[in-house]
């Protein structure tokens, strides 16, 4: 099987190619749930396209926690069907979709009463053991333990002696969102689907009543494509009502956005060799390894401002930082705050008026013909949103299609990679690169670290890490515009690579050296340059002034102070 290249040729390629001949299958939204329904619509034969207003991934799918899991908490509401499908999904990634992508992690929970929270937490987390063995894909996580106080506080330092009595311990496991995204679409691309991104639909075609394709305008260059579907899928996440709204018709259901902010935080900040899970009054409280950082979240408010940029208010930082020094033995402070994030869930509406009591079921819905709507769901359990949605399109079409298979399908870089994860030492010698850079490629790449390693093997340069954030190669740069579809600088130094949210110049000072780098491949001039730097420091300006604010509505205007996408 080809590996896809997303690079600016391919994306003017794909937009007239969708626009030339009708698709089976068109899919609104490169989120996880509509990339995951592109590939699982492509890998049944189907002819089909993606496209996506922004980035892939640019909403809610690259400011999740970033955790694969199952949902303990969802035990404790009884929800048993959803955990019980999600700890089948974390097995799958973990062990044959994308062992590269996805690892496992540690949690501590630390207890603070005797007796019968021991009992209680204890059975709880041995169910969620049970759950997953019992799905046959639970054996590449160690299974939980119980922990004195003394062995507690030897796993996590950094706990006060006097916030907990005793611990369980339990694996679950995480991704990096973005990069996930972007390689379940370049999956889907190399299985046949046309993808483009900064493709934003305008409108839906109508023939009576019925939807037979979009109008999507390029925001790029400017045109605009009639592009003519079976069925047409809108997995826009909190924008599904907006988008259901271009139809003219009133939706089955609606969808309600609640604000999740993290925070992230150097290493050595939090002494502990585990991540951490609390409880708080309104819900659960993560303390997640990330490399050299930690990730402290998640809040849960109601939002209904801008759905493009939510943006984290001052009490919003200050809720999660007086949560986490509750037990800390050396409380965090803003000072310790590299970084700051917050993202949106798309949550199914009820009657509930709090967030946190919403369905994080999913529903697929044919409101008018030709058209398929999926909303709600959780990260993890995509690929079934994915699957449910392509079931329901497939009704819609008059012809005999194959049944979903991406249980079986891995995203590329998979195939192969514990075989290059073993050799990694034989790589850096070969290569000149220290095996920690080469783990680092192959737990973001897989496989594909050898077309990375070819461009710096032509470039050596691009061997040397980039300025201001010395995690990343110059190379990965370069690869995210000319592989994986980035379009602008704020694609690379807040999705394709981190360094937004590592560093505490939030990628300022490495703006100037990855636009040149990005120029080689996009063809930009000096002025556009220019332009892109400025763009990403004016956005970096209003999130921290943002931060600043003491409430969402404040927050929310001083975010909205720097322009969305920089015109070419």
């Amino acid at each position: 099987m080809r590996t896809a290249t997303l690079g600016p040729a391919q994306r003017v390629e794909s937009l007239a190619s969708m626009a030339e001949r009708e698709l089976d299958v068109l899919v609104v939204g490169a989120g996880v749930v509509g990339a995951g329904t592109a590939l699982d619509a492509a890998t049944r034969g189907l002819s089909t396209g993606l496209v996506e207003a922004r980035d892939w991934a640019s909403g809610t799918s690259s400011r999740s926690s970033k955790l694969i899991h199952g949902g303990l908490r969802y035990l404790e509401m009884l929800d048993f069907a959803l955990v019980r499908e999600a700890l089948k999904e974390r097995g799958l990634l973990l062990e044959r979709l994308a062992p590269h992508l996805v690892k496992p992690v540690p949690f501590l929970y630390p207890l603070q009463h005797k007796g019968w929270e021991r009992l209680y937490a204890g059975s709880g987390v041995a169910m969620y053991d049970a759950m997953s063995m019992a799905r046959g894909h639970g054996r590449g996580l160690p299974m939980h333990r119980h922990l004195t106080r003394s062995h507690a506080l030897r796993v996590a330092p950094c706990l006060k002696k006097d916030a907990l009595v005793g611990a369980l311990q339990y694996y679950d496991a995480q991704m990096d969102d973005a990069r996930y995204v972007a390689t379940l679409v370049r999956t889907a691309v190399s299985y046949g689907a046309k993808a483009a991104n900064r493709a934003r639909v305008t409108g839906f075609l109508r023939e009576g009543e019925r939807v037979v394709g979009a109008k999507v305008q390029d925001v790029e260059a400017g045109g605009e494509y009639e592009i003519r579907a079976k069925q047409v899928v809108n997995a826009t996440g909190v924008w599904t009502d907006d988008t259901q709204g271009m139809v003219g018709e009133r939706g089955r259901f609606h969808v309600r956005a609640s604000k999740g902010i993290h925070l992230v935080v150097p290493r050595d900040r939090i002494h502990s060799t585990t991540g951490l899970i609390l409880r708080t009054e309104k819900s659960v409280l993560f303390v997640i390894p990330w490399g050299r950082h930690w990730i402290v979240g998640t809040t849960d408010t109601d939002w209904d401002l801008d759905k493009a940029h939510p943006a984290a208010s001052s009490a919003d930082i200050d809720y999660l930082l007086e949560h986490v020094n509750s037990v800390l033995a050396v409380p965090l402070t803003r000072d310790d705050v590299q970084g700051v994030y917050a993202g949106l869930r798309p949550l199914l509406a009820g009657e509930s008026d709090a967030t946190s009591k919403l369905s994080r079921e999913h529903t697929v819905a044919h409101p008018v013909p030709g058209l398929v709507v999926v909303a709600g769901g959780k990260y993890t359990t995509y690929r079934v949103m994915a699957k449910d949605a392509v079931d329901a399109a497939v009704h819609g079409l008059d012809m005999r299609v194959a049944e979903c298979v991406t249980e079986d399908v891995p995203l590329l870089g998979a195939e192969g990679y514990r075989a290059l994860w073993n050799a990694r030492a034989r790589i850096a010698a070969r290569t000149g690169l220290h095996v920690v850079r080469v783990e680092h490629l192959l737990n973001r790449y897989g496989t594909m670290t050898e077309e990375l390693l070819a461009l710096i093997a032509e470039d050596p340069s691009l061997g040397e890490p980039l300025p201001a954030a010395d995690d990343y190669l110059r190379a990965e740069i370069v690869y995210a515009a000319s592989h994986e579809g980035a379009r602008h600088l704020d694609d690379v130094l807040t999705r394709r690579t981190r360094i937004s949210i590592e560093t505490f110049d939030r990628g300022t000072r490495s703006a100037r050296d990855a636009a040149q780098l990005m120029a080689t491949v996009l063809g930009w001039d000096k002025d556009q340059i220019e332009r892109e730097v400025q763009h990403y420091e004016k956005r970096v300006e209003a999130e921290r002034e943002s931060q600043r604010q003491p409430d969402d509505l404040t927050a929310d205007a001083a975010r909205l102070g720097a322009p969305d996408i920089v015109p070419l």
